[in-house]
This record gives structure tokens, C-alpha cells and sequence, in this order.
């Protein structure tokens, strides 16, 4: 099954879904060296981010949020994509900064933690393998 959303930042990527249905905030919501969640009221609380297509709904909170996605990037800890229904300025600027695929406007919903997807940031095409 391919999901078609709207590309925000280039490049391909491939690899399995950690779906949030709440916004995340990566200032003080994501610990920075690490990638692991952090805010204890985050029903990711605990997970890391690290290597992961990353599916939340938005972004949420401080504009520094763009540098910790940068900063999760220089350290090895960043999703290697993100998918969202709507993707505001603070993950567009930190995704382009950090180089990360982007794509938004796709219904969230129809992914799962566990699928493994590709997603071509280039295109906005989603693809579902299992």
C-alpha cells in the first residue's frame, strides 16, 4: 500500500514506523544526547526516536526544538525520517538543518508501530512493506 502526502524535506529513507498519536515537543520532550523520550506524560515516554521513521501528528513548543533536532542529527540519535498530518516550521527548519526526510499530510492513522515503510521524501510517497 503507498500513502501520497506532500514531501517538506528531501531524500529516501527506509525503515520501521514508532507512530505517537500526540505531538511531540523536542525541547524538553526528547533528550537530546540520546533520542529517548523524556516527557513522562508522552505516551512514547522511554522509546527512542533513534533511526526510526517517526510518525506524529505536529510538532509542538520552543523554536529551539529546530536545534535539537540538529543536535540529535551531530550525535547519531536522530529519526532517520518523520512523517506527520502537519508538519509546522520547528520540525521543517530542524529536518533540513539535520538533513532528515519529511513528508506531510498523510493520514497518520493508517500507520502502526512496526511497519516497516519507505518513505521518499522527494515524491511524498509512503510505502507500506509489512
Amino acid at each position: 500500500m503507498t500513502l501520497r502526502g506532500k514531501p517538506v524535506v528531501g531524500g529516501r529513507v527506509r525503515g520501521e514506523v514508532l507512530f505517537s498519536p500526540e505531538p511531540i515537543s523536542f525541547l524538553g520532550g526528547v533528550d537530546p544526547e540520546t533520542g529517548v523520550i523524556i516527557d513522562k506524560k508522552h505516551p512514547l515516554y522511554g522509546k527512542s526516536i533513534s533511526g526510526k521513521i517517526l510518525v506524529f501528528p505536529h510538532g509542538k513548543g520552543s523554536t529551539v526544538g529546530s536545534y535539537v533536532i540538529y543536535n540529535l542529527r551531530l550525535r547519531n540519535a536522530a529519526p532517520a525520517g518523520m512523517i506527520n498530518r502537519k508538519t509546522e516550521p520547528i520540525v521543517a527548519a530542524g529536518a533540513i538543518l539535520a538533513e532528515i526526510p519529511v513528508i506531510h499530510c498523510i493520514d497518520i492513522e493508517k500507520l502502526r508501530d512496526a511497519h516497516l515503510v519507505e518513505m521518499d521524501g522527494n515524491t511524498g510517497d509512503v510505502r507500506i512493506l509489512e
